[in-house]
């Protein structure tokens, strides 16, 4: 065989290669998307540093729930992970205001936070930074409508 005519033919056999790993492609991404369900916690779990005194503290916040952290009211619309037999991928939508000392309250972060990459969405504020930590369906403090009937 010639060199032209071997470059051919493996020019054909690698495109009819490539298409059928194409046509395969949908078939193992519907698959994983079955598999990979996520599942929605009650509770989510965060840490934050208090940059002066270099203390953190890792708390539980209700999804729907403002917990204050130091100047910063942290409240989680969602918080996602993945069942056990599942790599966990660990997300929370997240809204975060700062009460500045004028004591006026300013939006200083809505969006995704992921647990296993605190640095990409966390919040960094001048004396105060926090990030997801977990998920999970409960938590040892009274939920919040519990709390408020003491």
């Amino acid at each position: 065989m010639a060199g032209s005519d071997l470059r051919k033919a493996i020019g054909q056999g690698t495109r009819r290669l490539g298409l059928s790993l194409l046509a395969a492609l949908p078939l193992v991404a519907s698959a994983e998307a079955v598999d990979a369900a996520r599942l929605s916690n009650a509770v989510a779990v965060f840490s934050g540093i208090d940059k002066i005194t270099g203390r953190i503290t890792t708390f539980d916040v209700y999804i729907g729930e403002t917990v204050q952290f130091g100047a910063l009211q942290v409240t989680p619309r969602v918080c996602y992970s993945r069942d056990d037999t599942e790599a966990q991928k660990i997300t929370t939508f997240v809204e975060v205001e700062e009460i500045t000392l004028d004591r006026k309250i300013r939006r200083i972060f809505t969006g995704w936070m992921f647990a296993d990459s605190p640095g990409l969405n966390a919040v960094e504020h001048p004396v105060y930074d926090v990030w997801l930590q977990s998920c999970k369906a409960t938590s040892d403090l009274p939920p919040p409508d519990t709390a408020q009937k003491r």
